[in-house]
């Protein structure tokens, strides 16, 4: 076994705990008196300890070490919550998400100690805050504090640990094959020992199959191990409950056998015995029977402490466990997302071939084709389910992303000198696991710009008899095959002169065109690249990196934003994304001779326009379409495609992104056609119409048109 195959487990364990310690900490800041939260924290900086350390973390392990020594005499009340005890834990947070951060590119912890973090615990735990002031009762040394800790781990155990008579019935199940038998006989005759061993795990214990990995790494150069029950794939695969058995063939002595066990974290109790060969399980075996009984192994390694008897462990153990029954979690299975990947082309290839035979039986004139379509519509409702089979697997709550900005704005609030508010709806809202990974640094850039640019200070609030408590909104909800994520705020809003004013200074457009320009399109100058508003630079925003690159990112993953603002009142960025980058419906149409699809989310309506009804408005052609003045596209000039402009009627596709609208001047419709995008790679890099391609049922080649890129 490699300790590096539960690396992957370590890591998203990890990020899940700092998750669960981000919003527990924000949940104690407001309220400072509630155990619940107390218990939690303290919960998950003690497994937090016991991961690190399985994973050989040092550093990590030593800060949340400390972590749960400070929330052990909180939660005994030994010591209150304060201001500057939840800053230093939240500086505890920063610098684990930064050892994870380095784990994960590189395998290691890195070298940072984060020395003057420790040092701010330890003078919590000695009495005094890191803004100096006494807490209020008085608390122990750091050496007092880690046998407390041990001893509430200890109080936590449940399980029931087997007495020193049934744990010899336990080795009595065991039986050695011939070969073990001879292997054991020969080397006792040349004075080795061989050992039984039964270890059991705590059952806090997240990585099980670590630490018996970390034990057989221990033992095995002390010997050889020649059976152990479960099989070692099956403790590999963590195929046991709480605990194993090991036979050992060493030339160490029982309590160097000992010590290298205790030499691992959360064990909660290891039985050594030394065996006869020829009839191990007999009552006048020569070593007698060893327990090693301990709430925190370090602990009880490095003080010597005697451990209890196995029958006080055995009854105490079993007085706990009484009434306690396994929490309720949720059945959930984490995939690679490269294994979904595979999945989905292969679904993908599915429905191209599926559209091959409805291409082929289209041709059939021969009433044999009646078959063919059966079989298509059976085919196609196999290949509709799989697809939204898929979907759902790879569809991921917006929760994961979103759930790390109430940190943020509590960050900035205290950065800015700001109070502020985050409310948040609509987390469970799914989007697919490919547009998650991506948008979580656009709305981390709005959302900035809410609390910096968006939200008033204090006086002016007051001035405009608003809140003292600035608020923003995220709402996410699911819009048809679309999610729309919502971003709102109470604040000034956007003063349009002024963005006005600060792009003609900047040469971005000219006072003429200043002066014609309505409120929309001066909105949208703040989404030019290194456009900013802001009078002064600085670490939250101003350097006009932000919004340029909030929308090419939304674009990009074949979304759109928008922005509606009130000045005084305060302003909503509203973006909408596609459920899923992989598959999707469109409109098949001809330009030319070519084909293309156009997706069907974007597409409002379908018109007959006929040519009379085009004019031209300061020299672009646009239609009336019921009160609505909507300019055309024409395909074949954008796309350089030969076609025939004389005819009497248009057949006009109307799209939409936001509050823009257009129409496409397309030859002819094909129809409705569910699509399988495939990447351009390379090849068309420079063409921005283009988002992609597809293929047709019978093998043609049909690109699909953004549009995004041609509105």
């Amino acid at each position: 076994m490699d300790v590096s195959q539960y690396l992957e487990i370590f890591i998203e364990e990890t990020k899940e705990h700092l998750q669960s310690l981000n919003e527990q900490l924000l949940v104690l800041e407001k309220e400072p008196e509630n155990k619940e939260t107390i218990n939690e924290i303290f919960r998950a900086a003690h497994s937090l300890k016991g991961m690190a350390g399985t994973m050989g973390f040092k550093r990590m392990q030593r800060l949340t070490h400390d972590m749960e020594n400070v929330f052990s005499e909180v939660r005994s009340d030994k010591m209150k919550v304060n201001d500057d005890l939840v800053d230093v834990v939240f500086q505890c947070l920063d610098a684990l998400e930064e050892y994870l951060s380095t784990i994960v590119s590189s395998g290691n912890e890195g070298t940072n100690d984060n020395e003057p973090i420790i040092k701010q615990l330890g003078a919590i735990l000695a009495g005094t805050s890191a803004g100096g002031a006494k807490e209020v009762k008085e608390t122990k040394t750091a050496e007092v504090k880690e046998e407390k800790v041990a001893d509430d781990a200890q109080e936590e155990q449940t399980s029931v640990v087997p007495t020193s008579d049934e744990q010899m019935e336990k080795f009595r199940q065991y039986k050695l094959t011939d070969y073990e038998t001879n292997a054991a006989r020969a080397a006792v005759k040349k004075g080795r020992h061989f050992y039984g061993i039964t270890v059991y795990i705590e059952e806090s214990c997240i990585l099980k199959s670590a630490r018996a990995f970390l034990i057989f790494k221990n033992i095995e150069p002390l010997g050889d191990i020649i059976r152990s029950v479960p099989s070692v794939q099956d403790i590999e695969d963590e195929k046991f409950e709480l605990d194993f058995t090991i036979f050992v063939i060493s030339e160490a002595k029982l309590d160097t056998v000992r010590a290298a066990i205790l030499g691992v974290s959360e064990i909660k109790a290891a039985y050594i015995r030394e065996l006869d060969v020829d009839d191990y399980a007999a009552d006048s075996a020569k070593g007698g029977l060893q327990e090693v009984q301990n709430g925190d192994s370090q602990v009880a390694d490095s003080k010597g402490h005697r451990a209890a008897s196995a029958t006080t462990a055995a009854a105490g153990g079993a007085s706990k466990g009484t009434g306690s029954s396994k929490p309720v979690v949720n059945r959930s299975v984490r995939v690679d997302i490269e294994k979904l990947d595979v999945l989905m082309n292969l679904v993908s290839e599915l429905i191209i071939a599926k559209n091959g035979i409805v291409s082929a039986s289209d041709s059939d004139g021969n009433a044999s084709s009646q078959g063919v379509r059966e079989q298509v519509e059976y085919l196609e409702n196999i290949t509709t389910n799989l697809h939204e089979s898929v979907m759902k697997v790879r569809m991921v709550p917006i929760e994961s992303v979103v759930n790390r900005f109430p940190r943020m704005i509590r960050d900035l609030s205290k950065k800015l000198g700001k109070k502020m508010e985050l409310y948040m709806s609509g987390e469970d809202t799914e989007l697919d696991r490919t547009v998650i990974d991506e948008i979580g640094d656009p709305l981390m850039h709005i959302l900035r710009n809410s609390a910096d640019h968006g939200l008033e200070n204090a006086d002016v609030r007051a001035q405009r008899g608003k809140p003292e408590v600035g608020s923003i909104f995220l709402d996410a909800y699911q819009d048809g095959n679309n999610v729309v994520i919502e971003v709102r705020d109470d604040g000034n809003g956007i003063d349009v002169e002024r963005v006005k004013q600060k792009a003609v200074e900047k040469g971005v457009i000219t006072k003429e065109q200043a002066a014609t320009m309505d409120d929309k399109d001066a909105i949208d100058l703040l989404f030019r690249p290194s456009f900013s508003t802001a009078e002064k630079i600085s670490d939250v925003s101003g350097r006009g990196v932000g919004l340029d690159v909030v929308k090419t990112k939304i674009e990009g993953l074949g979304g759109s934003i928008e922005v509606n603002t009130e000045l005084g009142v305060g302003s909503t960025f509203i973006i909408r994304l596609p459920l899923t980058l992989a598959i999707i419906q469109s409109l098949m149409v001809v330009v030319g001779t070519e084909k293309y699809a156009i997706p069907l989310s974007t597409i409002q309506t379908i018109e007959d326009i006929a040519t009379n009804d085009i004019k031209q408005v300061r020299g672009k052609e646009v239609i009336n379409l019921r009160g609505d003045v909507i300019p055309i596209i024409r395909l074949s000039e954008i796309l350089d495609i030969e076609s025939n402009p004389d005819r009497d009627s248009n057949v006009v596709v109307i799209i939409k992104k936001g509050d823009k609208q257009a129409g496409l001047v397309v030859d002819e419709m094909i129809g409705q056609l569910e699509i399988v995008i495939k990447s351009l790679g390379k090849y068309m890099t420079d063409c921005k119409q283009i988002s992609g391609a597809t293929i047709l049922g019978d093998g043609e080649v049909a690109l699909i048109l953004d549009a995004n890129a041609l509105l």
